[in-house]
């Protein structure tokens, strides 16, 4: 028997993806120490999403196939590449701020592609977490590249599209099926990407097995059906101001388990962040039956 979950749980949960993506810096610099990044991309979509696939045994047909196709570029190909362009060309500061443009073009987006209302208070929490993540990442070196910053926009356009289509588009068959599609597509889209660049395996060893291992079933798989069903049940403007939860969740797991500085600017920049998640969920609130009709009258 299935029992329905609450609002709060499924926002939890939503919430746990970026937090652990969060997570990934320290376990690819740990484990993963000059891997090749597309590769390592390729490695933690395509192995994972043939698993799911495996587990699953349902495989997209007629209109889903480019539909899938279209979602896993978005979400995963084209998004990690240019990630991974932005973060070369640019200090990781000045890519992270880049990149928190994403909830903002998601509120944008969910307005034209999916009708949603256009929320004063949505828009005014991602400018807001926009502020906080430069207080949080950015350094007194900060350079800027135009190459990286156009990679890093259009890295945030494309997943926050993805998440927004994520919701229009919305298979009969459950999240981790739709997540084992889109990794799966993903991961082989990614496959002309790295071997044209010519991206290198990383060394068989232990640590490759546990960074990889982590960050495809953990980070990847799992995040992603947490991720995809929150899109489906809340919808991408309520769900996008939660990545900003990664960043915060890096630079305090650099403090805890690196043993890397945190600033009181860094500290306030995290405060900030948290109080434009929290906006943008208040924002996207469903209103109690009844409610509209009295402040309409009031």
């Amino acid at each position: 028997m299935r029992f329905p979950m609450s609002r709060t749980s499924l926002l939890l949960m939503t919430a746990a993806a970026p937090a652990i993506w969060g997570s990934s810096y320290i376990v690819a610099t740990s484990f993963l120490p000059g891997a090749d990044p597309i590769m390592v991309s390729l490695l933690r979509a395509l192995p994972p999403g043939l698993l799911l696939l495996a587990l699953t045994r349902q495989v997209p047909r007629g209109a889903w196939i480019w539909k899938v196709l279209l979602l896993g570029a978005l979400n995963f190909s084209f998004f990690w590449s240019f990630l991974f362009l932005s973060a070369y060309r640019l200090p990781g500061g000045v890519a992270a701020t880049v990149g928190a443009i994403q909830p903002l073009i998601v509120v944008i987006l969910a307005r034209l592609v999916l009708g949603a209302a256009l929320k004063p208070l949505s828009v005014g929490a991602a400018i807001l977490g926009m502020g906080g993540v430069g207080l949080l990442v950015l350094g007194p070196s900060a350079s800027l590249d135009p190459v990286g910053i156009a990679a890093g926009l259009a890295g945030a356009v494309s997943m926050a599209l993805g998440s927004v289509l994520t919701r229009k588009w919305q298979p009969p068959v459950s999240p981790l099926t739709f997540t084992a599609w889109q990794l799966t597509a993903g991961g082989l889209l990614l496959v002309p990407i790295a071997f044209g660049t010519g991206a290198s395996l990383p060394p068989l060893s232990m640590d490759t097995a546990i960074g990889i291992g982590y960050l495809g079933l953990i980070g990847a798989a799992l995040t992603y059906i947490f991720w995809f069903r929150g899109i489906a049940k809340l919808g991408p403007q309520t769900v996008a101001p939660l990545g900003f939860l990664s960043p915060v969740t890096a630079v305090l797991l650099g403090w805890i388990i690196l043993g890397q500085a945190l600033t009181p600017t860094q500290m306030a920049g995290a405060a900030i962040v948290l109080i434009s998640v929290w906006l943008g969920q208040r924002a996207q609130r469903p209103q109690a039956p009844g409610t509209q009709g009295r402040t309409a009258a009031a």
